[in-house]
């Protein structure tokens, strides 16, 4: 198990990423865009172009080193709906489509209570069971043809291997689909009579078979090359952790979705209101969660690119308190109610980054109060080369922050381990980075007591 090709598809970017397992580290990278399809019935995602590049990309790995197991781990809230043969009955819809919103009266009459799932009320198709109770009613006769359903990774790994499965991070992730204290899924899989299109609920780590003999002979990858059953991507950058550090710890995932989940936390109530959580990991455990999509919150403040700032840049927002206060995106987060506003005039350019930089990371402090996190919180993705962000966050907490600048995203790295079994990998190598100084506490304290106040 050398080298381990991981599809890693997120929200925005799907990639395709060669973990050199004795290194722990990625040694090739090929990405493209996770387009949405509007054409259909209902805004999809490019399933065919995806499993194009998925093939193009294996086979382009496999020439600079030999391939010696497949992963897979995408984000979620995304199932797809297979017939007898295996093909889709309805494209994969994008869990941004508002179509579930259209029958929510109906859905929120039949869903599991929060003390059952730990899946809060979510808008749009981010709870997963709302899409499949949409597609339902919407479209009976290809739901009526309907013999399997499967996660988004399993679908991929179906897709690989021929063996169809599901998986417990996904569908532990705000679906409703599951019981994370019985382990099983939900009442309403079972009221609503699907059970029996199931697939067999497995560990992330399962080996599910070898590579299709097709697909090998396509990519050059060996035949009998092993496919793993995948993982939920913000429980693939969690996995590491779990694998190498002692409770107390959270870890915060960013991305598209900024996901903070607590280790060792101590009890604290969950509200669902405020987009708190259950999630359940790799080995089928429940984890307190709060998220925000702040990946998304960033790329709306900053545009493409982030304007180059510098110590004079953070001393001007820090003396004049210039304060972004939530929420950037509505419908979730620790503040999904409200509107954005600026304390001061509202910054441009370089000024504008640190203010993004440090709103985001006061949202990410609000997750961590909400599910009672202790300890270290160790930063994985894009949000660990922020140094506003890390600093930001070391300060408004008390508490260190472990980010290793150099690292590229942790979930590739988390679902190569699942291809090695328990072997402990060097998991939060970053520096631990303290809190900054006053300057930063006082600029902490003002936006938390903005917050409350307004």
């Amino acid at each position: 198990m050398r080298h381990v090709a991981v599809i890693d598809i997120g929200k925005t970017n799907a990639k395709l990423v060669l973990v050199d397992m004795d290194r722990l580290a990625e040694v090739a990278v090929k990405t493209r865009p996770n387009t949405v399809v509007s054409a259909g019935p209902y805004p999809h995602y490019d399933i065919d172009g995806l499993w194009n590049f998925i093939l193009d990309g294996l086979a382009a790995l496999n020439r600079e080193h030999p391939i010696d197991a497949i992963s897979v781990t995408t984000h979620g809230a995304t199932a797809a709906l297979l017939d007898a043969k295996g093909d889709l009955v309805l494209p994969v819809l994008d869990y941004e489509h508002t179509g579930p919103d259209e029958i929510a009266q109906a859905y929120d009459a039949v869903r599991p209570p929060f003390e059952e799932t730990g899946t809060p009320r979510l808008p749009v198709g981010l709870n997963l069971a709302a899409q499949i109770f949409w597609q339902a009613n919407a479209f009976p006769a290809d739901f009526g043809r309907a013999a399997s359903i499967v996660m988004y990774p399993q679908y991929w790994t179906y897709r690989l291997s021929g063996v169809l499965a599901n998986e417990v991070t996904s569908l532990g992730c705000h679906t409703d689909l599951w019981n994370p204290s019985a382990r099983d899924f939900s009442s309403l899989v079972n009221m609503q009579g699907w059970r029996r299109l199931m697939a067999p609920a497995r560990l992330a780590s399962d080996r599910l078979g070898a590579i299709e003999p097709a697909i090998a002979m396509q990519t050059g990858i060996a035949i009998g090359t092993p496919v793993f059953c995948g993982i939920h991507d913000s429980n693939a950058s969690l996995l590491p952790h779990l694998l190498s550090r002692k409770p107390p710890f959270a870890v915060v995932s960013t991305g598209t979705w900024v996901i903070s989940m607590a280790i060792g936390a101590k009890p604290k109530p969950l509200d669902p209101a405020r987009d708190t959580l259950i999630n359940v990991n790799a080995f089928g455990d429940p984890v307190p969660s709060a998220r925000f999509m702040g990946g998304r919150e960033f790329a709306t403040l900053t545009g493409s690119t982030e304007a180059a700032w510098d110590d004079e840049d953070i001393a001007a927002v820090l003396d004049a308190q210039i304060l972004l206060l939530p929420s950037v995106q509505q419908g979730s987060g620790p503040y999904p109610d409200r509107e954005m506003r600026w304390s001061a005039v509202e910054p441009s350019g370089s000024r504008r980054t640190v203010a993004a930089s440090f709103y985001l990371a006061m949202m990410t402090a609000t997750c961590l109060d909400l599910i009672g996190a202790e300890g270290p919180m160790i930063v994985e993705g894009p949000f660990a080369r922020n140094t506003l962000f890390t600093r930001m966050l070391a300060a408004t907490t008390g508490r260190p922050v472990i980010a290793d600048a150099d690292a590229a995203t942790g979930t590739s790295i988390g679902a190569a381990l699942l291809a090695v079994g328990d072997a402990p990998p060097l998991a939060g190598q970053g520096a631990a980075m303290e809190n900054p100084g006053s300057a930063w506490s006082r600029y902490a304290a003002v936006w938390r007591a903005a917050v409350e106040s307004s």
